[in-house]
């Protein structure tokens, strides 16, 4: 029963969620989701874990080291084992899910580097060609704005300076950094995907307040 809590807390994350989202300033926003998703995927975790060694004390092979851990109690078999099997199940789809998803997203970080290294660039500043606006931050040494052409003739002077305020507020407060865990605790617990969504909402708000200041303070 104890080992159940673990399992169905990230179940009221989206809830509280919610509320941080609405009731913190952004940046604490940012914090407080992600510390606690972190949180809550390694109990979970460590939920699926803690079942999985149990059931494995009961294979003939691993049964010897159940006396290195004396006191363990653990059920019958008859309940440990399926249950060891599915926790074992879940842990291997989940690290199958993220392994894939470091993999799509390395893959597109290092495609965006190099379609940024072969642009014009003006400081941060990398324009890209291209008919569909877009502008995004890009991580890594040194860190990068990308914003397309089509982008920059959408907007004037002090709207293209909000823009480039708000994707060096990403770089400069590592909302990568958050965005990843967030990405890393979704596919820990499915509960937690909505978490990731208002993280990746409050680090937007944190940036938005970043440059409202900056722009603003700079006009002013």
């Amino acid at each position: 029963m104890v080992l159940l809590v673990p399992r169905l807390a990230p179940c009221v994350a989206p809830l509280l969620a919610r509320r941080v989202l609405g009731r913190c300033p952004p940046v604490a926003a940012l914090w407080t989701l992600t510390v606690s998703a972190l949180l809550l995927a390694a109990g979970t975790v460590a939920t699926l874990g803690t079942l999985t060694l149990t059931g494995l004390l009961h294979v003939p092979a691993f049964a010897a080291v159940g006396e290195l851990v004396h006191p363990l109690r653990t059920p019958s078999e008859w309940l440990v084992l399926p249950l060891a099997a599915l926790a074992a199940g879940l842990l291997t789809l989940a690290a199958l899910a993220l392994g894939r998803s470091v993999v799509r997203q390395t893959a597109g970080l290092r495609t965006a580097r190099s379609q940024a290294g072969r642009c014009p660039a003006a400081g941060d500043l990398c324009v890209v060609e291209s008919a569909r606006p877009d502008a995004y931050a890009l991580p890594g040494r040194p860190p990068r704005i990308v914003v397309t052409t089509a982008m920059l003739r959408s907007l004037d002077a002090r709207e293209r300076e909000a823009l480039f305020a708000h994707e060096r507020a990403h770089n400069a407060g590592g909302h990568h950094y958050f965005l990843a865990a967030a990405e890393l605790a979704a596919h820990c617990h499915p509960a937690l995907r909505p978490v990731r969504e208002a993280i990746r909402l409050a680090a937007e708000r944190a940036a938005d307040e970043a440059a409202a200041s900056r722009v603003g303070g700079a006009l002013g």
